[in-house]
């Protein structure tokens, strides 16, 4: 058992404070990044029909992880309404990502697939929307571990936006 952790530590936003700066950056230099392999493979992404929604997405994700560092770095403002400013972001992504990685039609050799077509870019994608959500919940309300499920979204989201940016820059060439 981890005896030295500080359980405060999980609602209190000041010792967060280099992390949020950290991924403030990250998520602005990702988002150019993105929007520049988004140019290279234009004409190839919105004649595939699963393609512009997995970009759009993407692109939702790396701004809701940027706006989420934002709200923690605004000072004065009390925990439970951060806590409540990241929920309602996390739910935002989550309707946004749900209907943009819906599976619109599906030919013969996709149903093959199923798993890779539907399931696999939908869980990439929606397991840091809903950790998001359960991590301003709880610092909100105090309780549940609070930023350190911040964390966690920060982590599932950047690897979500890289896989996506892999499929959309080398997996759409094969």
């Amino acid at each position: 058992m981890i005896e030295n952790v500080d359980m405060f530590a999980a609602y209190d936003l000041e010792p967060w404070s280099d992390l949020m700066v950290a991924v403030v950056g990250a998520m602005a230099a990702l988002a150019g990044l993105f929007f520049v392999a988004l140019s290279i493979n234009v004409d190839l992404i919105i004649h595939q029909k699963r393609l512009p929604g997995r970009s759009a997405a993407t692109v939702v994700m790396l701004l809701i992880l940027l706006l989420t560092g934002i709200a923690c770095l605004i000072p004065g403002q009390p925990d439970w309404l951060v806590g409540l400013e990241i929920a309602l972001l996390g739910v935002g992504v989550t309707i946004f990502s749900a209907a943009a990685l819906r599976p619109r039609t599906i030919d013969e050799a996709t149903a093959l697939n199923a798993f890779a077509y539907r399931v696999q870019p939908m869980l990439i994608m929606l397991v840091p929307c809903v950790v998001l959500v359960i991590g301003g919940i709880s610092l909100a309300v105090q309780a549940g571990g609070g930023l350190y499920w911040l964390a966690a979204a920060f982590v599932t989201g950047i690897f979500a936006c890289m896989t996506n940016a892999w499929v959309l820059l080398v997996e759409i060439k094969r």
